[in-house]
């Protein structure tokens, strides 16, 4: 046998194994790479397109919720609000402004979701100050001075009381009933509501229903536009 065909049948032989697939494997993976990405484009596709949970209706309004606005307009929008947070507070003035754009359209209803130290007795204050006919009144002052008694860790009772004066309110009857307990039993509902509501934070609005998906003037406008 001719010395180099023997030297290499003998190298053949000896041959280490390189790995790897062999050449027809390796072109079926990939030609089903494209066909792996277009399903899972697909997957994620549908996945997006599945429709948003039903929101539970029943979960929103309430007789003892307060409400701004004539009670048979069109559109209702339910705002989830804490006096304490700061979002809140920036984005009171756009609600005030949506409301007097929209005239009789639209009504407002205020529900509670509680998420700082003052919260609770902040919310309990607009309540007392309702008792007394002047709820609109405390929320908007409230807002307006978050400064003073927000974002405190003891309670600021004493500045509660002290814009109830403000407001001409009774005292004596306002300090009672920010410890009244259907009042503390109201703010506890609304919280458990938002919980199951899957509300992720303050504020959040509904309108007629439907839960509006950004933060902004144009988003909740156009969400009452389109329950018109």
């Amino acid at each position: 046998m001719n010395k180099s065909v023997a030297t290499k049948k003998r190298q053949a032989r000896t041959r280490k194994p390189q790995g790897g697939l062999p050449r027809e494997v390796k072109m079926l993976l990939w030609l089903s790479v494209p066909v792996l990405l277009i399903v899972a484009v697909v997957m994620l596709t549908k996945a997006g397109a599945e429709p948003a949970q039903t929101v539970d209706v029943s979960r929103l309004i309430y007789p003892d919720s307060p409400v701004l606005g004539k009670t048979d307009a069109p559109v209702t929008i339910v705002e989830f609000l804490d006096p304490e947070c700061e979002s809140c507070r920036a984005f009171f003035p756009i609600v005030k402004d949506v409301l007097a754009q929209n005239g009789d359209n639209v009504r407002l209803v205020v529900r509670y979701f509680p998420l700082h130290n003052n919260s609770v007795l902040a919310i309990a204050a607009t309540e007392a100050a309702g008792n007394q006919g002047k709820y609109w009144e405390m929320q908007e002052l409230l807002f307006n001075k978050q400064s003073e008694w927000g974002e405190k860790q003891t309670p600021q009772t004493a500045l509660m009381l002290q814009y109830a004066q403000e407001l001409g309110l009774d005292g004596d009857q306002f300090a009672k009933d920010l410890s009244d307990p259907k009042i503390m039993q109201k703010i506890e509902r609304d919280n458990a509501d938002a919980q199951a509501l899957n509300v992720r934070g303050t504020p959040s609005f509904f309108v007629n229903g439907k839960e509006v998906s950004s933060l902004s003037q144009a988003a909740l406008q156009s969400a009452i536009d389109d329950a018109k």
